[in-house]
């Protein structure tokens, strides 16, 4: 019993972990962090497979969390697919490390990698291991050379960033 426990824990806490080799930001500013971000480039997931026209909002809440709200155009239906969430940190609240759940008591890993200190403007975000990663914007484009820069330093840390999908906003 002692032994499933353990691997029962072991597994959760890797859902919420941080891929190998990588920090999350220090001096994350939540305030500046809430509002609305559109997604510019992703690797590829079941659940936002098919979807344009996406962004995430993010809105503190009462319990000292963030409430999460997802969206994309279905190209297939023509409708609206929507996903509500809810995000605490994981260390303290200067750290860009979160656990985020849009189903009841499971959590993954929300784990800002990079973002654009001074205007907050930019962020890469990976999941618990390198097959979750986000490069998110305030605007629904970036310009060519951001984009570029940050896809090589997504690179060099060992994403798989020739298997991108660049999101139609437009």
């Amino acid at each position: 019993m002692k032994k499933l426990l353990f691997a029962a824990l072991l597994l959760l806490s890797a859902c919420t972990g941080i891929p190998e080799g990588l920090q999350a930001v220090d001096g994350f500013e939540v305030q500046r962090y809430v509002g609305t971000w559109y997604e510019i480039a992703r690797l590829d997931h079941k659940f936002e497979r098919g979807l344009e026209k996406i962004s995430a909002t993010y809105t503190l809440n009462d319990d000292g969390g963030i409430d999460v709200l997802n969206q994309g155009w279905n190209v297939d239906t023509g409708e609206w697919k929507k996903a509500e969430g809810k995000a605490y940190f994981i260390d303290s609240a200067d750290k860009g490390r979160l656990k985020v759940s849009f189903f009841g008591p499971f959590y993954g890993g929300y784990n800002i990698i990079a973002l654009d200190k001074k205007n907050y403007d930019y962020v890469m975000v990976a999941g618990p291991d390198k097959s979750y990663f986000w490069l998110l914007s305030r605007t629904k484009q970036l310009p060519k050379a951001t984009v570029d820069s940050l896809v090589a330093q997504a690179k060099n840390w060992g994403f798989a960033t020739e298997k991108l999908i660049f999101v139609k906003q437009e």
